[in-house]
């Protein structure tokens, strides 16, 4: 005997087209973006704006993978593809790290190349100061846009909002620096800026980029302690003998799922008590602990079934 939770999937229906049309909304944003700091750059020989117009086309990049994972979360599920594509949002969340850690890095060895060797490094501070200014405005909308309709637990939105918050921070280093070069006219202050821009993205990225393969390779849950759903489980109840083959993991960063084998007393079956035991489970697990588990399947099986399981699951 064995049980499990399907809930929500017209609502999650309903958040991954918000989603989606939020994102196609910032990718507009971060794409006029680029092009705009592109030319500021051009025009001012700043690497700060230069390196703020690549973040914007790792951003603008991202954003399209982030579109097409949101769109991909929206198709059904199959009996090929028991949970759809719920584990798109996570590899393109995945894709999109990888790449803003990757430009993060290059960033930061050209800035260190241009604080050693200032030479032909000339900076226009008020083109800098121009062009910044209209990313930064750019980016703010673009953060309205992300966090309008609260603040999404989904990896995929998150990832999507952490490249374009970095962006923002990142104009207002480019800004920071023009500012100096225009007072003071220490041209080195682009390379710091250059070298802040970097520093900006990539802890943040390194930690997005741990849960999102934390994922993949189907960890337990952040927040959820085995042996102490082990425990709990085997005293909720005093027809519950044992637990074992448990194993718990994400599908996506907002789906946790959970499944074990149950040994109990031999008069559940007997009686018809079996479904209560698997009821009071199914509720422990969805009210007890910090990460709530409501898709869980148990298997209910008396003692003398222990000769029958194979080793893997022994």
């Amino acid at each position: 005997m064995s049980g499990g939770h399907a809930h929500g999937h017209a609502h999650e229906a309903g958040g991954a087209a918000g989603n989606r049309r939020r994102l196609a909304i910032v990718l507009v944003l971060t794409a006029s973006v680029l092009v705009v700091q592109v030319v500021g750059a051009l025009l001012s020989g700043s690497l700060a704006l230069l390196a703020d117009a690549a973040h914007a086309g790792t951003d603008a990049a991202g954003l399209v993978i982030a579109l097409i994972a949101a769109t991909l979360a929206l198709r059904p599920a199959t009996a090929r593809r028991t949970w759809g594509y719920r584990r798109a949002e996570v590899l393109g969340a995945t894709l999109q790290a990888a790449v803003l850690l990757a430009v993060g890095v290059l960033v930061a060895v050209e800035a260190v190349g241009r604080r050693l060797d200032p030479a032909g490094t000339e900076v226009a501070a008020t083109p800098v100061l121009v062009f910044g200014a209209i990313g930064l405005a750019a980016n703010a909308a673009g953060i309205w846009v992300l966090t309008r309709g609260g603040r999404s637990g989904n990896v995929n939105m998150r990832a999507a909002l952490l490249e374009v918050v970095n962006d923002a921070l990142g104009s207002v280093a480019v800004l920071v620096a023009a500012g100096v070069i225009a007072v003071t006219g220490w041209q080195a202050a682009d390379a710091v800026a250059s070298l802040l821009i970097a520093a900006l993205i990539v802890p943040r990225t390194v930690g997005l980029l741990r849960r999102t393969v934390s994922v993949l390779l189907e960890s337990t849950p952040p927040g959820l302690d085995l042996d102490a759903v082990r425990a709990h489980l085997e005293a909720k109840d005093d027809r519950i003998i044992a637990v074992h083959d448990l194993h718990a993991s994400l599908i996506s960063d907002d789906l946790p799922v959970l499944s074990a084998h149950v040994v109990i007393d031999e008069v559940c079956f007997a009686n018809g008590s079996a479904p209560q035991v698997l009821d009071r489970l199914q509720a422990c697990l969805a009210e007890h602990f910090a990460v709530s588990v409501e898709h869980c399947t148990f298997q209910l099986e008396p003692r003398s079934h222990a000769g029958h399981e194979l080793a893997a699951h022994a």
